[in-house]
C-alpha cells in the first residue's frame, strides 16, 4: 500500500521548497491536505506527481477537469500574499483541493464550481472546514453576492480575465491567473488601486485551461 504521507513531504520536498516558495502557512497546509483524496480512487497513486492531475475526462463537448500542478498552486496562493483575515474567491477548483489549501491558511473561502458533479464533490469534501463555503455558477461571472474579495485564484489558465472578476476585488485586492496558452502563459497578478488595475508578471506556468473564459473571436472575412 503505498504510504501517502510519505509522498506528500516529499512533493513538498522536491517540488515546493526548492521552487522559491517561503511561506511557511503554504508549506504547513499542503503538508495537512491529502491531495489522494480530492482525485478519482484510479488515480490516488498519481496524487504526488509533479503535474496537473484530470478528475474528469473530456465528454459531450465538455473539456477535462484537473487540479493543478502542486507548485504553481503553491506560487500562485503566494503572489497573493493572503495574511489570516483574507477573504478569497476560488475559481474552478473542480474536487475542491485548492479551496481546502487556501481554507487553512485565509480567512474566508469561497468555491466556485460551475460543474455540478464536481461541486457536489467539493462540497463533500469542504465540509469540514467552517471558513469555506462551495457556491455553484459560471466561473467567468465571479459571485459578487460573496465579495469584495482580498483575493481571488483562477485554478487554471485562461485566455483574458474578464473584467467581471475584476470588479470583484477589494481595493489593493489582488487576482491570480494565469493567462495564455501553453508554454507562453504567465502567472500574473492584477491588482486594484482604487479605480484601476495594474498587472505584473510573476512566474512563467503551463496549466490545463478552464472553461468559459475564451476570448470572442471577430468576425473574420
Amino acid at each position: 500500500m503505498m504510504d501517502f504521507e510519505r509522498a506528500r513531504r516529499t512533493m513538498v520536498d522536491t517540488q515546493i521548497r526548492v521552487n522559491d516558495v517561503t511561506d511557511s502557512r503554504i508549506v504547513e497546509a499542503l503538508m495537512a491536505v491529502p491531495r489522494e483524496t480530492f482525485v478519482p480512487e484510479n488515480r490516488r497513486a498519481l496524487a504526488y506527481l509533479d503535474d496537473d492531475l484530470a478528475v474528469t475526462e473530456a465528454a459531450a463537448g465538455q473539456p477535462a477537469r484537473y487540479i493543478i500542478e502542486p507548485m504553481v498552486l503553491a506560487r500562485m496562493i503566494q503572489e497573493a500574499d493572503l495574511d489570516s483575515a483574507a477573504h478569497v474567491l476560488d475559481v474552478g477548483p473542480a474536487t475542491g483541493y485548492s479551496s481546502a489549501v487556501l481554507a487553512r491558511i485565509a480567512g474566508q473561502v469561497t468555491a466556485l464550481e460551475a460543474d455540478a458533479a464536481l461541486a457536489g464533490a467539493a462540497k463533500a469534501s469542504l465540509a469540514g472546514f467552517a471558513n469555506a463555503v462551495l457556491v455553484e455558477g459560471p466561473l467567468e461571472a465571479g459571485h459578487a453576492a460573496g465579495g469584495a474579495y482580498d483575493a481571488i485564484l483562477l485554478q487554471g489558465s485562461v485566455e483574458e480575465v474578464p473584467d467581471a472578476l475584476l470588479a470583484q476585488l477589494k481595493p489593493g485586492g489582488r487576482l491570480v491567473a494565469v493567462v495564455g496558452q501553453g508554454r507562453a502563459a504567465k502567472c500574473l497578478v492584477h491588482t486594484r488601486i482604487g479605480d484601476e488595475i495594474s498587472a505584473r508578471p510573476a512566474f512563467d506556468a503551463a496549466i490545463p485551461p478552464l472553461p468559459g473564459f475564451a476570448k470572442p473571436r471577430g468576425f473574420v472575412f
